[in-house]
């Protein structure tokens, strides 16, 4: 990425429109092939370069359509708006006239869809692929590691360039919800919020949820279509005492609805903002000394089962549109199977994944997670909750209510 750019230089902002062939590779790019350039009012990121972009077609209002082959032997100029590009996702009449008016026996040789979303700062430009496209909005990505030269966006030289970094990547961009990785790999990054109850978590969440869908984490957008989700499930945890110090922390038996479970497993000797993690799914174990057997046997681990215990959770998900890391802030209210009146209650902040096709930057994620820390812990506050940040675990938690009964837990055998 480039350091360095002319001072004073303009920033433009251009969606592409086009043919799906460009993205899924049906057909290769030709000199007949239209295009649709659709210069925006302003950026949609902040920063230069950004990493994701959501764009609502009723929010670009009324849009200068400019049509031509790639070649350039015809070209045409239209109005439209927004809304009317792609009713129902699918092209409305006046992208189907403007992609006609410069194709030599009208178009005819497939679907026309949104493309790219290409940011320009002076010569410079990034190109954001498509990776999402509802009849409400459009959501883009860059594949751009560099930026490439585009003194002009609209003479179009830097789109065979686009389709071959959109190619070399359509494994990753063209598959649904394929288009993430984990940084920090096998480790998870958290920090906890233990709340006093009683703790209304429902309405802290959608609260909070509000408060971020009104841009009060400025630069931080809603996670494409997965915003907002509710948990509700049992754990079965087991500490792991030994017999190596290395294999300290916890494995949890959690069901799952395939009438299976889910095995969670935790590395850490103290409560820590970084814990060594794996999660394997479909286990075929009962609990009825199955689990015990699992933990001997196949874990080849010591352990003690503490009181299993449910969790209700309310999660809210967004990213950084500058870097594309994905975070959570969890509302979750636990209470003992056996004494649902010994509960805890907390808030998290979490690391999840990375929607990015460039390389990552795992800095990036301690500086927003520190940045977002800042304004939850605000958050917090100002309605009367505790804004301590800390590391305090279900394992912790567990164990201080066996201290206080102590037949609550069972040695492994």
């Amino acid at each position: 990425m480039s350091s360095t750019h002319a001072a004073g230089a303009t920033r433009s902002a251009w969606l592409v429109l086009g043919g799906l062939h460009l993205l899924n590779g049906t057909a290769p790019l030709r000199a007949a092939d239209p295009i649709v350039l659709v210069p925006l009012a302003a950026p949609l990121e902040r920063s230069f370069p950004g990493n994701t972009v959501v764009l609502d077609w009723a929010g670009l209002g009324t849009v200068e359509l400019r049509s031509r082959d790639l070649a350039g032997t015809r070209t045409h100029t239209a109005e439209a708006e927004g809304t009317d590009l792609f009713p129902s996702m699918l092209p409305g009449a006046p992208l189907t006239a403007a992609v006609a008016a410069v194709s030599a026996d009208g178009w005819t040789a497939g679907p026309l869809v949104p493309l790219f979303y290409v940011s320009s700062h002076g010569a410079e430009a990034h190109v954001h692929s498509q990776i999402r496209f509802l009849a409400e909005d459009a959501a883009f990505i860059r594949i751009t590691e560099e930026p490439i030269p585009a003194a002009d966006v609209a003479d179009l030289s830097w789109l065979p360039e686009a389709v071959r970094l959109h190619a070399e990547r359509f494994l990753f961009l063209n598959n649904h919800q394929r288009y993430y990785r984990k940084c920090f790999s096998g480790k998870e990054l958290e920090y906890k919020y233990t709340l006093v109850p009683p703790v209304d978590a429902w309405t802290l969440t959608v609260e909070l949820y509000g408060e971020l869908r009104g841009g009060a984490l400025p630069g931080y957008l809603m996670e494409y279509r997965d915003e907002f989700q509710a948990w509700d499930y049992l754990n079965h945890l087991f500490e792991v005492t030994g017999p190596a110090e290395e294999e300290r922390g916890y494995a949890s038996f959690i069901p799952t609805t395939d009438g299976k479970h889910l095995l969670k497993r935790k590395w850490y000797a103290e409560d820590a903002f970084e814990r060594r993690e794996s999660h394997t799914y479909g286990l075929d174990v009962v609990d009825d000394g199955g689990f015990e057997r699992y933990i001997t046997e196949e874990l080849g681990v010591e352990g003690v089962r503490l009181p299993s215990f449910r969790r209700v959770r309310y999660d809210v998900n967004f990213e950084s549109a500058r870097t594309g890391h994905v975070y959570g802030i969890f509302f979750d209210h636990c209470s003992l199977v056996d004494a649902w009146d010994v509960t805890l209650n907390q808030c998290e902040l979490e690391y999840l994944r990375s929607r990015t096709a460039v390389e990552p930057d795992e800095a990036d994620i301690l500086k927003e997670m520190a940045e977002i820390a800042q304004w939850l812990e605000s958050f917090l506050r100002e309605r009367g909750l505790s804004s301590e940040r800390g590391f305090y675990s279900k394992r912790t938690f567990l164990k201080d209510a066996v201290a206080e009964c102590p037949e609550l837990a069972r040695p492994v055998a």
